[in-house]
């Protein structure tokens, strides 16, 4: 049994939190240089290069890349030969976040209590925290800051088997299509097919954690990406919503297995700022 301690996990959320802001990952920086190549719009160009260019100098002088710095979401991987020492893991999560929330700068974006009361926390805590225990004797932590307008276009929607999967693909056609330019463009688009209610909103965001242009295992969901990515882009609605090719960057899909009565299907957009990163203790 090999043992870390809390402190470890707190320092390595810390560095995160500031690192998914201020740095774009490279597979998102090239899908963005692959945009301006494709996009027709001169608007829509003008907005890529300004995105660009908002990146290069987020990184260089380590500020946030947008000012809604995030929901701070996190993936752990807890591998079952770990034993954490000297606190919780979820007490050394969210106390890494609020010190990288605070001695980042970074904007406190969350409210207590969601209905009445709405008073921030002030440090950007509780955290979402989604644990799977593994094999082995590592912790592998990964965050996605996730910006309040793209996580609004979120959509749940239990279909029919009958639908089949030409229904799934309308129903996240039609979901980027209502959401225009709020979840400032372009996008990438995560779908969750299968499970139950929850399990399929959580792979939808978990697969907006897979790198761009990595398309899914299966040829057949491979082929449902690239048709539904084409499909999303022949929109027009274009970067930030002002006319374009360019309204995706990539759509990925996620599958589990599902009761045989249902098949629900989820989609999760994140913002053009797609911010992930990720530590192995």
């Amino acid at each position: 049994m090999r043992e870390v301690k809390a402190e470890q996990i707190t320092e390595a959320v810390k560095g995160l939190c500031m690192e998914a802001n201020y740095s774009l990952g490279e597979d998102v920086v090239q899908s963005l240089k692959q945009a301006l190549k494709l996009e027709e719009s001169p608007t829509g160009r003008e907005i890529l290069e300004l995105i660009l260019e908002n990146a290069r100098i987020a990184e260089e002088e380590q500020v946030p890349i947008c000012q809604d710095t995030g929901f701070a979401v996190f993936f752990v991987e807890l591998g079952q030969d770990v034993h954490i020492v000297d606190g919780g893991l979820e007490e050394a999560i969210n106390e890494g976040v609020r010190q990288g929330y605070t001695e980042g700068y970074l904007r406190k974006s969350i409210v207590d209590d969601p209905v009445l009361d709405r008073k921030n926390t002030g440090d950007n805590t509780p955290a979402v925290i989604h644990t799977q225990v593994v094999p082995g004797d590592k912790i592998r932590i990964t965050i996605a800051t996730k910006g309040g307008g793209s996580e609004n276009m979120s959509e749940v929607k239990m279909m029919k088997a009958a639908d089949g999967i030409e229904g799934v693909k309308d129903f996240v056609v039609d979901k980027v299509k209502r959401s225009g330019g709020n979840p400032c463009p372009p996008v990438v688009v995560g779908v969750g097919i299968g499970g139950t209610f929850e399990k399929c909103a959580m792979l939808a965001k978990k697969a907006l954690l897979r790198p761009l242009g990595q398309r899914h295992p299966d040829p057949r969901f491979a082929e449902v990406e690239t048709e539904i990515l084409r499909r999303v882009n022949d929109l027009g609605i274009g970067p930030m919503g002002l006319g374009g090719r360019v309204t995706a960057l990539d759509v990925h899909v996620e599958i589990y297995p599902c009761h045989i009565a249902s098949m629900p299907a989820a989609v999760n957009m994140q913002c053009h700022a797609s911010r992930h990163k990720e530590a192995v203790i």
